[in-house]
């Protein structure tokens, strides 16, 4: 949910201009890649406009505007296809926030959730992607929320210990075990939004502020 590069974001990661190995096919020439991305970003302004529901592979082709063989070309299965909209989304977040510099360990969620929730369905399509990968011993899904909240955990990990250095973050407290804390809040607050939108969920996680201030 997302959590930073995260849902609801869920966790946070750090800016990068490069996505991870994508998910699907990638295409095999410039025109193939750019076609993939074009699916994405319309996948996007859809669920943006309709939520992520359970409709087929085939309806999300006709929603997008490709055929469903085309659809097919870049993702096996709607799952597939469903994870890397949700990578991309992500990773066009962190590629604005290039330009706002670095963020305090303690903003990255609140920032991240603010995100999310400027994308309607993309909280809900953090959640259930998430629920997916807890039924499953294999899938996109399962490999995808497996290999990010390690990466998140240890990115927050990371800030938390450079944000002691700076004196900005008490000293008193392990930054392994409130990393994991800190994700586990985002991600609980995200769901208790989506049951009642009237949750503030950014001024809420940004109680870590003032609870981890020297």
């Amino acid at each position: 949910m997302s959590t930073e590069d995260s849902a609801v974001e869920p966790a946070g990661e750090t800016p990068s201009a490069t996505p991870a190995r994508p998910i699907g096919r990638a295409g095999s020439y410039s025109k193939g890649i750019a076609r993939r991305q074009e699916i994405l970003d319309r996948a996007i302004e859809v669920f943006r406009e309709r939520g992520a529901d359970g409709t087929s592979l085939r309806r999300i082709a006709q929603a997008i505007g490709v055929s469903h063989g085309a659809l097919l070309h870049y993702f096996s299965s709607r799952e597939e296809l469903l994870v890397a909209v949700y990578e991309h989304a992500e990773h066009r977040r962190d590629l604005d926030k290039l330009d706002r510099g670095r963020e305090r360990s303690v903003d990255v969620m609140a920032n991240a959730a603010l995100a999310n929730l400027e994308v309607p369905g993309l909280v809900q399509l953090y959640s259930t992607l998430l629920a997916t990968s807890l039924e499953v011993e294999t899938g996109p899904a399962k490999e995808y929320f497996t290999a990010r909240f390690e990466r998140v955990r240890d990115n927050l990990e990371r800030r938390l210990r450079e944000d002691q250095a700076a004196g900005i973050v008490r000293e008193d407290v392990n930054p392994a075990r409130t990393a994991a804390l800190i994700v586990a809040a985002s991600d609980g607050l995200q769901i208790q939004w989506l049951l009642e939108p009237s949750i503030e969920l950014q001024e809420t996680l940004e109680t870590f502020a003032v609870l981890l201030a020297p």
